[in-house]
């Protein structure tokens, strides 16, 4: 009896700690103030840790899993979005049309969940790499990471990963994205403290391309459909 109330203490203890756990703005943003771990592809300790266990059950079963995609900075991020919108905006898309190209699958700097350390893209490392990975035919049926996938979605939630920008077709938002995976423990919390983030304000500070045109409408819009519109499992 008293070991068992002792037990009882002990998790609520933990509960309340996690409960109580704050992340900062730099941390939340990809600004910094993280602490992370690894060598090119770095995360949050514990997601590397459940990341390691899930990759040596998936060898037992014939397949690598490799990430190809870890933690990935603001800067990192704006750049990837200046980029692409610098090519938009050259092909004779108008700032708007360009901004709307890029968020089926990219995110605005400061909005990514990779800037968390929670979340990984993966391939099969076994499988040779084709010219271009993160498609959604090379994980569906027959594709050259169906193996992989059919393992994830077998048990990749056992290690508390799951999939983010899911297939349901009333979904908005990102497109589907069969080869992103979340933390859940972490990133759950993070996303909870992100919903208090006043975006319009932090972009009058930071300035991607195109950020004249992030009015509140779109912000509103897009915090909806693009951060909060995912897996309902992760919300």
């Amino acid at each position: 009896m008293i070991k068992n109330l002792l037990l009882f203490l002990h998790i609520l203890l933990i509960s309340n700690l996690f409960s109580q756990e704050k992340y900062s703005l730099e941390a939340l943003t990809g600004l910094g103030g993280i602490e992370l771990v690894g060598d090119v592809i770095k995360l949050q300790k514990d997601t590397y840790e459940a990341f390691q266990k899930m990759q040596n059950a998936a060898r037992k079963d014939g397949i690598e899993i490799k990430i190809v995609s870890g933690y990935r900075s603001f800067k990192s991020q704006k750049s990837i979005w200046n980029r692409k919108y610098n090519k938009y905006i050259s092909q004779g898309l108008s700032p708007r049309q360009a901004i709307e190209k890029i968020i089926e699958y990219s995110t605005i700097p400061g909005t990514s969940r990779h800037h968390w350390g929670t979340d990984i893209d993966v391939i099969d490392g076994l499988v040779p790499i084709p010219k271009s990975i993160l498609y959604e035919k090379n994980y569906a049926e027959n594709g050259i990471y169906s193996k992989l996938k059919k393992w994830m979605d077998k048990n990749s939630e056992r290690y508390g990963f799951y999939l983010v920008y899911n297939s349901n077709i009333e979904r908005k938002g990102f497109k589907y994205e069969p080869w992103h995976y979340s933390y859940k423990p972490l990133s759950g919390i993070m996303l909870k403290e992100y919903k208090e983030i006043d975006l319009k304000k932090f972009y009058a500070k930071f300035k991607p391309k195109g950020f004249l045109y992030f009015n509140a409408g779109f912000l509103n819009k897009y915090f909806q459909e693009n951060i909060m519109d995912i897996n309902p499992s992760l919300q």
